[in-house]
């Protein structure tokens, strides 16, 4: 689906601000994903183990940072630089390190080239985004998708951008079922009839649990919009040019960052 851009945006990055620290240093550490974390000593599984010794060389005593995708960050000490089975002793935690003071929940439908679906959740989790549900619509053009691909890029790009959160990833659910399960009042539909004249500006309140439903290349249908109106759902635009779907998805996502930095900083 093509959407319009917000006019007044006009670089492509901006301020993201977290409640977790932040350490300039973090940009050169070695980091893991460890999803598993119980205790003060973690056994990284065997390809990570080969990644720490082999490839990044690690040895007994250096540091190395794990992450578990739930906010918590750890500090750890390799015990055994084992090619299979690298120990580790945890000596720090950080807990909710990196937390979104507010939710941000997108729902798209998936494009036919997968390539560009995976673009865009790469690019939201470094932005940062805390659900992202894929929808099956009637224009749609993809039935099918591979979820473990997704999470393995979600992964890549929360480590990429030093994130502590994971975002809850949903499997392709019919959009008529997902539109029941949402608040409607935290709840907006893009689409490009002409009755989608307000911004998600007009409609922003601060700390709530958005949810932004971007439709496929040939927009949501009729009956979907009509389903949507009759659950309280409001309509929106997302500006004055027309939009790639994986690139509204990402404008609409970037845009309640930008809206919480404005109307609730911290």
């Amino acid at each position: 689906m093509i959407f319009n851009r917000h006019p007044c945006y006009k670089n492509d990055y901006f301020r993201i601000p977290v409640t977790g620290k932040s350490n300039s240093t973090h940009n050169n550490v070695h980091l893991f994903y460890t999803p598993d974390i119980h205790s003060d000593i973690y056994t990284l599984a065997e390809d990570e183990s080969k990644h720490c010794t082999r490839v990044l060389r690690l040895n007994q005593g250096d540091t190395v940072y794990l992450v578990d995708g739930k906010g918590g960050r750890y500090t750890a000490i390799i015990q055994d630089a084992h090619q299979k089975r690298c120990q580790l002793q945890i000596i720090d935690k950080h807990l909710e390190y990196g937390k979104l003071p507010y939710y941000v929940h997108i729902a798209v439908a998936p494009t036919k080239n997968m390539d560009r679906m995976e673009w865009f959740v790469e690019k939201a989790v470094e932005i940062g985004v805390s659900a992202i549900t894929f929808l099956e619509c009637e224009h749609s053009e993809r039935k099918q998708l591979r979820l473990d691909r997704i999470e393995k890029i979600a992964v890549s790009a929360m480590k990429q951008s030093q994130k502590g959160y994971l975002p809850l990833l949903n499997e392709l659910t019919s959009y008529q079922h997902f539109i029941k399960t949402c608040v409607p009042e935290d709840t907006f539909i893009a689409h490009l009839e002409d009755d989608a004249t307000k911004s998600i500006r007009d409609y922003y309140q601060p700390h709530r649990q958005h949810c932004i439903l971007i439709g496929p290349e040939g927009d949501f249908s009729i009956n979907e919009i009509k389903a949507a109106y009759e659950l309280g759902i409001k309509p929106v635009t997302l500006g004055q040019s027309r939009l790639r779907t994986e690139t509204a998805a990402l404008v609409a996502c970037h845009t309640l960052h930008v809206l919480h930095d404005i109307y609730a900083p911290l």
